[in-house]
């Protein structure tokens, strides 16, 4: 197994890192988000626990963060040793940190790929023992998601599901147990767990359950002239546990594959009433803009509505995004991403305090290149946000970022 060490470099790049984020921002564009860059300094503001080109990895992506009961921060990502194609030979690793996210404890690796692809983590803590239950996704190393998608991959080398478990605080993971035949139909050829973290329900019939929110394409229907390959194949699902991630059953299905929102890697949130708002990427839709939401008043089971566009969102790309619901008086929901429509930069958080009918910028988390990001609770003050980014790609280091709430909820 490989184990990522932190020399000088890497602590060079660190301090690099935190000078850049910290520059000044220019002007926002209209619409933007524009309340100061990441609110009052909480503790450390900043810590970058996954740097390309250091512990055996050429980069890191697709982070997904959650808070065992014990408070550590367990920080989550793809550890890619071909460079930040999304095949080939794939880890997931972990960072555990004791102080909320401002120092890290050396990084292990939670699903070892042993040459092939395992990614797209999904993790969550069972409230009920206090294990985190780790979801992800495998495919063979010569796979691409483009021969995937067209049907050219056996079963056996394509989308696998499996489930891990830590019971020590996220010092060790049992080894993946498969769980494909639950949770994924016949006939879908792409299969993506979040990513981001998953959800452990708190109120309602449902509380207790684990919900994975995920994404998945359907083959075309006999007699189509489509290959697969278009976007409009894709959908979105979740799957769930109502044992503490022993065992696991398919929720609802998005199956519309009209071409009009074409729902792809999702995220989720509870609402205080206990139903589940889902945000979804629009991948090449035709609906306008690039995000689209839905509602489940059963735990993930079924959705009241398919996925529709979500118009507050306008100036997200064709990305992923996280979800948090930070309660308060107001009953605030959180949502990040990059922020301008046609590129990976100006990582972003908006507000809803109406259930994600609507949302508005809150805070620009940083002016420069940024994609895919996880929210994550700390305290009754404190959210934080794991996020990809860089000067020249997104994908030059995953950076961790703490924010006082009241910076982002609504204002006055």
């Amino acid at each position: 197994m490989r184990r990522v060490a932190w020399g000088g470099a890497a602590l060079l790049a660190m301090t690099v890192a935190w000078l850049l984020a910290a520059g000044p921002l220019g002007p926002p564009e209209p619409g933007q988000p524009t309340r100061g860059r990441a609110g009052p300094a909480v503790g450390c503001p900043v810590s970058v626990p996954y740097t390309a080109g250091t512990g055996g990895y050429a980069s890191y992506r697709i982070p997904a963060v959650v808070r065992t009961r014990a408070g550590t921060v367990l920080a989550f990502a793809e550890g890619r040793t071909g460079g930040a194609g999304d095949s080939g030979d794939i880890d997931i690793v972990v960072r555990r940190s004791l102080d909320g996210g401002c120092t890290w404890q050396p990084a292990r690796v939670a699903a070892d790929g042993h040459g092939d692809t395992r990614g797209n983590p999904a993790p969550v803590v069972d409230p009920r023992s206090g294990d985190v239950v780790l979801v992800s996704s495998y495919n063979g190393a010569e796979a691409t998601e483009g021969r995937i998608l067209g049907g050219d991959v056996p079963a056996a080398r394509g989308r696998r599901v499996f489930v891990q478990r830590s019971s020590d605080d996220g010092r060790t993971f049992s080894a993946p147990h498969e769980i494909t035949a639950a949770v994924k139909r016949p006939g879908w050829r792409w299969y993506a767990t979040g990513p981001g973290h998953a959800l452990a329900l708190a109120r309602g019939p449902h509380a207790g359950r684990l919900v994975v929110p995920a994404n998945h394409s359907a083959a075309p229907p006999a007699g189509s002239p489509d290959t697969g390959r278009e976007p409009r194949h894709y959908g979105a699902h979740a799957l769930y546990s109502d044992d503490g991630g022993r065992s696991w059953r398919l929720g609802f299905v998005d199956d519309t594959y009209d071409g009009f929102v074409n729902a792809n890697e999702s995220t989720a949130a509870e609402l205080p009433d206990g139903r589940l708002y889902f945000s979804a990427r629009d991948q090449l839709g035709s609906s306008p803009g690039n995000r689209a939401d839905a509602v489940s008043a059963d735990g993930g089971a079924t959705l009241a509505r398919p996925f529709a566009p979500q118009r507050a969102l306008d100036r997200v790309p064709v990305v992923q995004g996280s979800l948090l619901y930070v309660g308060g008086p107001d009953g605030t929901l959180l949502f990040s991403a990059p922020s301008v429509p046609t590129e990976r930069a100006d990582l972003a958080l908006w507000s809803s305090t109406d259930d994600g009918r609507t949302f508005r910028p809150a805070l620009t988390v940083s002016r420069r290149k940024a994609a895919y990001s996880d929210l994550v609770r700390l305290d009754d003050r404190t959210v934080g946000l794991l996020y990809e980014t860089g000067t020249s790609s997104p994908y030059e280091t995953v950076e961790f970022r703490r924010t006082a709430i009241d910076a982002v909820g609504p204002r006055p």
